[in-house]
């Protein structure tokens, strides 16, 4: 007789086995910021105004105001109407969004007083269809719109002009791309700008990389927006990214002064993802990185939750956290690039469903970022969508009566623009002097599916002619004039109009787009005048318990317990004193806090024994030495990449966290640039170890070096942000802010 315990459901395993079980369902942990909503330290809100001036918001004095405190109050808060909008129920206001008969611009007026945990608690009030039909009332354009992704694995310039052309002639008003290594950028701006006013005029591209190349890229007249300007939600995610909010509406007043379109970068799980939540929920800190956005002047959001998604996505209501930030923005009156850009599921069904949230009601872009080119060369994570998908897309919008964005076209018509764009970039190369593009590598673009259909390029050249473009005088003037001699006068035309309109500034504007004759649509233009009902079925209490206590969500406190369980009993790394700079040719290693402490495996499970030594055995294969050292004030790779550099004789560091993530810095670069990046630590390999330490040589000593070639799976975040997070929460634990670093040397025998 068959033992009762052997006993196993066919059911259930075949359940196991679906798509969205491949992924992480977790149950919350507030302190850690893992909780989309409603964390117990999240404040109540509050405010007190004395003699024009804020003195307490949401339970906070103004003497213990952090730096975001002190600029949503001083910037952000309308103090005629903040004690009336704050007296205000929030169920009140959260029925006067669904009400027909109460205008946009009454709301509008209101919430302009609500500080951020106000914002939550009205969004609280609201059940999913409630927030859609707000989104639907409160988002500022009438007309919606959607942005594409345009990148390529061999950042091959034809076929970027081919692809951007392709989305323009697909309807897509915005084209933004971005690159695998930051030197690429000029190029590929400048690829994606003659593509994408190819078939039309009036498409507004950007490329999305460091701030300060992303701002000199816009005032040689490569790009027309961006939306690279981040923003957070805690005082030390700030920090942490090299900024403050003065800092950042600085930055976005620098690109309003050249007339380029700029909107602010933020999402729910950022903060905790970077170890730095203060036990907040993802929402609550959204709200105030909102408030800061609109607070600076800038003219919209991309958010929605962007390259985090996977991280709310893991616990209870976080796609309805989700919906509930691009609401907020929409009520703060910005303009909104509502996400489903980076890759949410690995189920067909949650990735529409969470898609429809946004794509029912309509937003100012459904996506800020719909693949037009295969997840393959997708640059961002991989995209939510791809250019596989656009059938389904256009057979939605036609069942539902629906614009999200883009048209059908025809295959005829996607050649020659292909054509023509591929080959208007291959004669703006020549006349530049710039890398050649043979009439080959023209053709394949025409009718490439992606860039394993192109052949390579020369790498070093490329980026020669990148530098050429960024640090010389060309300017997007040369770019029209050689378009113009060289018979593509339409396309010189279209770049032409697109700046003479940034010195207008019409399309600054909030939530500002242009049609394909240059007509401005905005929210003054084309200003969303939509209104309309409900109340209904409220899924909570122990009804709502029971359908988040999933049987798959395990316990995260116990990742944790595992890891510190891992670490080997006797010490294989010694402080030898505290580190110097040096003046001799080499490499510094620079480890994280929890590097060989805590942790002694990568994320991808490799020793980290075998991990640093792969690296000094790179160095040493290219005749520098290796010194090791330990960053103590910071968690961060590119922070601990820049320190290091700051200490090594040849100005170049390798920076590695635990987790296996890497980067190669150089001592005169920005913290956030660097020269390689190396994100996805559990593809790595010890030969990739290997490889970067080699390159980090052959850097320390001026030679040319094409980047280290890596594995790239786009599901790793996906399966793997969790533990991500869990591992930077635990390496943010041993930050000890005024330590200085240490050199460290090898234990004998270990």
């Amino acid at each position: 007789m068959m033992e009762e315990k052997s006993l196993r459901s066919k059911r259930f395993e075949k359940l196991a086995n679906r798509p969205v079980n491949q992924e992480t369902f977790i149950r919350p942990w507030p302190e850690t910021g893992l909780i989309a909503v409603a964390s117990p330290l999240d404040p109540v809100a509050s405010i007190q105004i004395d003699g024009g001036e804020i003195v307490e918001m949401d339970g906070v004095p103004r003497e213990q105001f952090d730096l975001i405190d002190y600029f949503i109050a001083n910037h952000a808060m309308n103090i005629d109407v903040a004690e009336r909008a704050m007296k205000t129920p929030a169920l009140e206001i959260a029925r006067m969004l669904v009400d027909i008969n109460v205008p946009r611009t009454e709301i509008l007026d209101l919430i302009s007083g609500c500080t951020a945990a106000k914002l939550v608690e009205i969004v609280a009030e609201m059940n999913v269809l409630e927030m859609m039909m707000g989104l639907a009332k409160m988002r500022a354009r009438r007309t919606p719109a959607n942005q594409a992704h345009v990148t390529n694995r061999k950042e091959h310039p034809a076929l970027l002009a081919a692809d951007a052309a392709e989305a323009a002639l697909r309807g897509f008003s915005e084209v933004e791309t971005t690159v695998g290594v930051t030197r690429y950028a000029p190029l590929n701006a400048l690829a994606i700008l003659i593509g994408s006013q190819t078939p039309r005029g009036g498409v507004l591209t950007q490329c999305a990389v460091e701030e300060a190349t992303n701002l000199r890229l816009g005032f040689k007249g490569l790009t027309s927006y961006s939306e690279t300007l981040s923003v957070y939600g805690t005082e030390k995610t700030f920090v942490d990214g090299d900024d403050t909010p003065w800092s950042k509406a600085f930055l976005g007043a620098a690109y309003a002064s050249r007339g380029v379109k700029a909107r602010y970068t933020s999402g729910t799980g950022a903060a905790a993802l970077m170890g730095h939540s203060e036990g907040k929920s993802m929402l609550y800190l959204e709200a105030r990185c909102l408030l800061v956005t609109r607070g600076a002047g800038s003219q919209g959001a991309q958010n929605g939750s962007i390259s985090c998604i996977a991280l709310p996505e893991s616990l209870p209501g976080g796609v309805r956290a989700v919906l509930g930030e691009n609401l907020i923005a929409t009520i703060l009156g910005l303009e909104v690039a509502a996400g489903n850009d980076a890759l949410a599921s690995h189920s067909e069904m949650r990735k529409s469903a969470k898609l429809m949230l946004q794509f029912i009601p309509g937003t100012d872009f459904i996506t800020s970022g719909y693949g037009a080119i295969p997840r393959y060369d997708n640059m961002f994570g991989g995209g939510d969508f791809d250019v596989t998908e656009l059938d389904d897309w256009y057979v939605l919008q036609r069942d539902m009566q629906i614009d999200a964005g883009i048209v059908p076209v025809k295959e005829d018509d996607v050649l020659r623009v292909r054509k023509r764009a591929a080959e208007a970039v291959r004669a703006v190369f020549k006349a530049l002097d710039f890398s050649p593009i043979s009439e080959d590598e023209v053709l394949a673009a025409v009718t490439a599916f992606s860039s394993q259909d192109m052949p390579d390029r020369d790498k070093v050249a490329d980026i020669e002619s990148a530098q050429k473009l960024l640090h010389g005088p060309l300017s997007v003037v040369d770019v029209i004039k050689t378009l113009a001699e060289g018979g593509y006068e339409d396309i010189a035309t279209n770049i032409f109009i697109l700046q003479q309109q940034r010195a207008i500034g019409d399309y600054l504007q909030p939530s500002a787009v242009f049609d394909s004759d240059f007509n401005v649509l905005s929210a003054l233009t084309d200003p969303n005048d939509y209104q309309g009902p409900g109340t209904g079925y409220r899924v909570q209490g122990v009804r709502w318990a029971a359908l988040q206590n999933l049987p798959q969500a395990w316990e995260p406190r116990g990742y944790l317990e595992k890891l510190a369980g891992s670490a080997l009993d006797v010490p294989w790394l010694s402080e030898i004193g505290e580190a110097k700079p040096g003046n001799r040719p080499e490499v510094v290693i620079a480890l994280s806090p929890a590097f060989g402490v805590k942790i002694n495996q990568t994320i991808g499970g490799l020793d980290l024994r075998d991990v640093l030594a792969a690296m000094m055995d790179g160095v040493k294969a290219e005749g520098l030495t290796a010194r090791v050292v330990r960053i103590h004030h910071t968690s961060d790779c590119a922070f601990i990449g820049h320190a290091g550099a700051q200490l090594s004789g040849s100005g170049v560091a390798i920076g590695i966290q635990s987790k296996g993530t890497a980067v190669i810095h150089q001592r005169d670069l920005a913290p956030l640039e660097n020269l390689e990046l190396f994100p996805q630590a559990p593809n790595m390999s010890l030969e990739n170890y290997i490889q970067i330490g080699r390159n980090a040589a052959r850097y320390g000593q001026d030679k040319p070096t094409s980047p280290v070639a890596v594995k790239i799976d786009n599901t790793a975040r996906l399966r793997l942000i969790v533990q991500t997070t869990l591992l930077q929460h635990f390496e943010t634990q041993l930050i000890q802010s005024g330590k200085p670093s240490v050199e460290l040397g090898l234990v004998k025998g270990r």
